[in-house]
């Protein structure tokens, strides 16, 4: 999942400055972690300790209280036992990553994500677009081609991964729900040529781009790696707390994948 934290901490600078260009510093000194990480490295220990999700979010949000949550997630995390609301934003894909690495089956890793995801984002896009995310990155994982993952989401959620990364990007703005965030995450995956390449096709979109890049970014880990050097870097932004969980996960469900 260091792959989805790497692309969150690159794109927080182009959320809202966005750009429409690959060539662009990877990391610069404003760059940060934002809700996407707080919330992956939430779920990543809850799968490593068995410790409630919603309990982890709703603890992850009052010791990161300022990661850039959105309305209704704050409203949610603020009272604890809160319903689900409803939602079919990309939060729901950006924090499910860990999912794609931790299990070993594919019917697992749709029904985990659907249960994560329906603590709070129980629409069925926002279902949608977590099972997505997640069975690409085990797809990947597993050693699927881009052609077999391109044909399984297509076939199965529906999404348009026809176009190419120069065809979305002229027109493509701001968006915050899974229907117009993951086919384009998706799509900068497999238009790439490596790790880094998937990530700046995230970022010159010009969308909701530390979300793209965060939902490229797991995909990409899970067919490329992630470069030493990118991890390394992503990691020194991270507190002890976010470190240690991202590095012990890493270390019992990322390392052969790489």
């Amino acid at each position: 999942m260091i792959g989805a934290i790497a692309g969150d901490i690159i794109g927080s600078v182009y959320e809202w400055d966005r750009i429409k260009t690959k060539e662009f510093d990877l990391f610069r000194p404003d760059c940060s972690f934002t809700d996407d990480t707080v919330l992956t490295v939430a779920l990543a220990e809850s799968i490593l300790t068995g410790a409630d999700y919603a309990s982890l979010m709703h603890a992850y949000y009052h010791q990161y209280p300022d990661a850039g949550y959105g309305g209704f997630f704050h409203r949610w995390a603020s009272v604890l036992g809160s319903p689900p609301y409803n939602s079919w934003g990309n939060g729901a894909a950006m924090r499910i990553s860990a999912v794609g690495f931790a299990f070993d089956t594919l019917d697992e890793v749709l029904s985990r994500a659907e249960r994560y995801t329906a603590i709070t984002h129980n629409h069925v896009e926002g279902i949608k677009g977590a099972q997505a995310t997640a069975a690409s990155i085990f797809l990947a994982r597993k050693g699927a081609t881009k052609a077999e993952i391109r044909k399984y989401i297509t076939e199965n959620f529906g999404y348009d991964l026809s176009r190419t990364v120069d065809e979305i990007r002229p027109a493509y703005h701001f968006n915050e729900s899974c229907q117009g965030t993951v086919p384009e995450a998706i799509v900068s995956f497999l238009d790439s040529t490596d790790f880094e390449d998937a990530i700046r096709n995230a970022i010159s979109l010009g969308g909701d781009s530390d979300t793209i890049a965060c939902i490229t970014g797991g995909i990409a880990q899970a067919h490329y790696g992630v470069p030493p050097v990118i991890v390394e870097s992503a990691i020194s932004f991270l507190d002890e707390n976010l470190k240690g969980i991202t590095t012990l996960f890493h270390s019992r469900y990322c390392s052969a994948s790489e």
